[in-house]
């Protein structure tokens, strides 16, 4: 049963790891325990990760879904899912932070990244890279894959200032259809 963006229950120590204590376990087939990660302004990538949590629980994996900035360690982990909102073709901080902390840990285990950004349909019609930030963050981490999801932005959230709604398209442009459908790729690559 995927747990909701509150439970902390992964917590493994007081304060973040340099990443080699957290190398991770080695792995058994097949792969049951994931972790989704996110770093989030307004709420986006959370709502994405629990669309992912949900369709990786129904295909019987153990999900874990926690703030990225919140996470202690990965040892209890077989897979990983990170996601950021994107501000100027820029990961949010704590994503960065994540894949800096935890890089040696996340080198043993199989990774997939998205980002949420785009303020229009184009994640719909075509399969959007990694921004060059993003790629610099990541580095020469192995990577089983990468999705770019359209963002959200709508005038009623929490602590938007004025000035971007009048200078942003609003709306919301995430597409849970495509969302969960590569969370069931992700499942059946975890098999």
């Amino acid at each position: 049963m995927p747990t909701t963006p509150d439970d902390r229950s992964l917590d493994a120590g007081p304060g973040p790891t340099d990443g080699a204590a957290d190398a991770g376990p080695a792995h058994p087939t097949p792969l049951r325990r994931v972790l989704v990660a996110y770093a989030t302004k307004h709420g986006s990538a959370a709502e994405i990760c629990a669309a992912i949590a949900e369709e990786l629980g129904a295909a019987g994996l153990e999900v874990e879904v926690q703030e990225a900035a919140e996470v202690r360690s990965l040892r209890q982990v077989d897979a990983v899912i990170l996601g950021s909102g994107l501000y100027s073709a820029t990961w949010l901080r704590d994503a960065n932070r994540f894949v800096r902390v935890h890089r040696t840990a996340l080198a043993r285990l199989p990774v997939w990244l998205f980002s949420s950004g785009p303020l229009d349909r184009s994640a719909d019609f075509d399969d959007i890279p990694m921004t060059p930030h993003v790629a610099e963050a990541v580095g020469t981490l192995p990577i089983q894959g990468h999705r770019t999801f359209g963002g959200r932005l709508v005038p009623e959230a929490p602590e938007v200032a004025e000035g971007i709604i009048a200078t942003h398209r609003t709306g919301d442009f995430r597409d849970f259809d495509a969302i969960r459908a590569w969370s069931r790729e992700i499942a059946e690559a975890l098999g």
